[in-house]
Parts: structure tokens; C-alpha cells; sequence
């Protein structure tokens, strides 16, 4: 869970894929307008990007193409990848109507697209559901564009096991509003 006081926090899954160890650096960052500023240091030397938001809360998705692929492309240019990941899918309702103001899979898709993300995940944090998924595709995008492959390139599938650990490394300020921004992961 995310200390209303961090700036960023820091992660590092361990993942085994194609049966070779990986350590990912995760940095989740505030996305408030106060921390705008000092977020572009947790894009140093960044390998792959992920854009989080909350499936259950639509405005989360247009800030999207309004705030995030824009502060990502101006800090990291176009050629670094982009997974797009709709949070809390655990707890979307099976049937979505006019009165549950979720977003689809298909919405999230059409968003990945436009932004030229190279994937588009859904996972359940709180149930690790898909949370594999997530890092498997940033894994393998963060491969493809060192070889060479473009940003918004197919990343092929495969199974992938990892366990997480909270870094000692955090960076904290004074207390954010909490429902002024989203957060945006990078994996280094």
C-alpha cells in the first residue's frame, strides 16, 4: 500500500522469466500536481514505463492522454515503452451500465492504442491477479526495445513467478491529497 506521505516508493520484484532470474526497480510515483517537479527523477534511466489507473474510476483513465503519456513522452521520448494497466479489475461488476461508471476492457484498449502503448494490462493488486501478466510485459518490452524492436511493438507471452520486497529507498514530502492525481509506476 502507497505511504500518503511518499513522493515515490520503491519495489523490486524478482521474476524468473524464460527461466532466467530478473530484478525488476519499481518506482510508483505520486501523481499530484505538487510532486510534478520531482517526479521526472524516477524516470532516470528507465527501461519501460507503466501508466496505472483505477478501472473504477474513469477520470483516471482521460488523465491518461491528458497528463501521463505527455509527461512521459516529454521526459522519456517517444521510444521508451509503455504498458497502459487498468488497476482493481477484482473489483469491477460483472455487467457495467450507465449506473456503474467503470472502465471497459474495450475503453482501455482504445486508450493503449491511441497513446501508442505497447500492451494493455489489467490486475487485481489486492488479489494478484494478473500483477504477473504486468511484469512478464514489462519485462519483455523493456528486452524488445533494447534490441531494437519499436515502442509500441508486440511483446510475445509466457509464464513468469515473482515475489516482491519493499526497497529501503523512499523519498517522502509533506502530506498529498489523495484525490488530486495517479500514480505512475516505472520499472527500471
Amino acid at each position: 500500500m502507497r505511504n500518503p506521505k511518499a513522493v515515490f516508493d520503491n519495489y523490486v520484484a524478482e521474476i524468473r522469466l524464460d527461466e532466467k532470474p530478473v530484478q525488476l526497480a519499481l518506482w510508483d510515483t505520486a501523481g499530484q500536481e505538487e510532486y510534478e517537479r520531482l517526479r521526472p527523477m524516477s524516470y532516470s534511466k528507465s527501461h519501460v514505463i507503466l501508466i496505472a489507473f483505477a478501472l473504477d474510476t474513469p477520470d483516471s483513465l482521460e488523465n491518461v492522454t491528458t497528463k501521463w503519456i505527455e509527461e512521459v513522452r516529454a521526459i522519456c521520448g517517444p521510444s521508451i515503452p509503455v504498458i497502459l494497466v487498468g488497476c482493481k479489475a477484482d473489483l469491477r461488476p460483472p455487467a457495467i451500465t450507465a449506473e456503474t461508471p467503470w472502465v471497459t476492457r474495450e475503453q482501455g484498449e482504445r486508450v493503449a492504442q491511441a497513446i501508442g502503448a505497447r500492451a494493455y494490462k489489467e490486475c487485481s493488486a489486492l488479489k494478484i491477479e494478473g500483477v504477473d501478466d504486468v511484469f512478464e510485459t514489462a519485462t519483455r518490452a523493456s528486452m524488445l526495445m533494447r534490441d531494437g524492436v519499436p515502442a509500441n511493438g508486440h511483446v510475445p507471452g509466457s509464464d513468469v513467478k515473482h515475489h516482491r520486497r519493499r526497497s529501503s529507498g523512499k523519498t517522502t514530502l509533506q502530506e498529498p491529497d489523495v484525490n488530486k492525481g495517479w500514480a505512475c509506476c516505472v520499472v527500471c
